[in-house]
């Protein structure tokens, strides 16, 4: 179903630097066409030095709201008039949502993590997590897991002082695991998460001994270009669940595409063929 845009039309955008690469426009395209929505959802290239400008001017329009990616989810955060619990905790906003009481932000991303991680069926309660990385993004999913049960968490990070600083702040009780010794906790993880961004782009590879891990561990890679990177092919070359971000990417996506438009995302028809092949993927 298509309709035309008209005066009336709501809008909604993501703002990065750099933005061309998103695919949340195909993403939210997709499912304003399946729903027949007057409505856009449109890619905006922002520096961070006209961040707040553009985030202000934006919200005296008609525009219902902003997804936020890098360098800007601190900044997002730190702007808006409100903010939700977990874009607190988390400390970085993807989401800004325009009010007529002010800007509120949210984060959206540790519910997509676990949307993706849905059909594996996890369990949380008698599980141990391998976190890799200690950045912004580590934060979103060390949240999720701590907030879901997870019954132990140990975090890895080539700075092991920014795992500690990560683990006091959001998951006290977390274990701290030298960079060197990362393979030798595979014996222990029935989850293991890249929050790391290597791999991106096919470049400087998560490098993994999966020989070491545990029967039937799911195994996450927050990075979907490319969708099979090194760590994610090596894990399923030893029989291992495997997750990539392409579905992080869409499970982040329908809390803010509620939030826009006021209806929930269509699953039908699926929208993960339609990144695949703006990815020149293949299913």
């Amino acid at each position: 179903m298509t309709v035309g845009l008209t005066g009336r039309a709501v809008f909604a955008g993501v703002a990065g630097d750099p933005v061309a690469h998103s695919l949340s426009p195909r993403l939210m395209a997709h499912w304003i066409r399946t729903l027949g929505l007057d409505a856009a959802y449109l890619p905006f290239a922002v520096p961070p030095s006209g961040f707040e400008a553009f985030v202000r001017g934006l919200a005296l329009t008609q525009a219902s709201g902003l997804n936020v990616t890098l360098p800007h989810k601190e900044t997002a955060l730190a702007l808006a008039d409100r903010a939700t619990p977990a874009a607190r905790v988390i400390g970085a906003a993807n989401l800004l949502t325009f009010h007529e009481d002010g800007i509120l932000a949210d984060n959206s991303d540790a519910a997509g993590f676990l949307a993706a991680l849905e059909p594996a069926e996890p369990d949380y309660a008698g599980s141990t997590a391998l976190v890799i990385g200690a950045g912004g993004a580590a934060r979103a999913l060390v949240h999720a897991l701590v907030t879901s049960g997870v019954k132990n968490l140990l975090i890895s990070n080539r700075t092991a002082g920014r795992a500690r600083a990560l683990a006091a702040e959001l998951a006290p009780d977390a274990g701290i695991v030298p960079w060197d010794d990362r393979d030798a906790a595979l014996a222990e993880a029935d989850i293991v998460v890249n929050a790391t961004a290597l791999g991106l782009k096919g470049e400087n590879d998560l490098v993994m001994d999966w020989a070491k891990a545990r029967t039937g561990a799911i195994v996450f890679d927050s990075v979907y270009t490319p969708l099979v990177t090194g760590f994610l092919g090596g894990a399923r070359q030893a029989g291992l669940k495997t997750i990539d971000g392409l579905d992080m990417l869409i499970g982040q996506a329908r809390p803010s595409f509620r939030a826009f438009f006021g209806q929930d995302a269509p699953a039908d028809p699926p929208v993960r063929p339609v990144l695949l092949e703006a990815l020149g993927a293949r299913p």
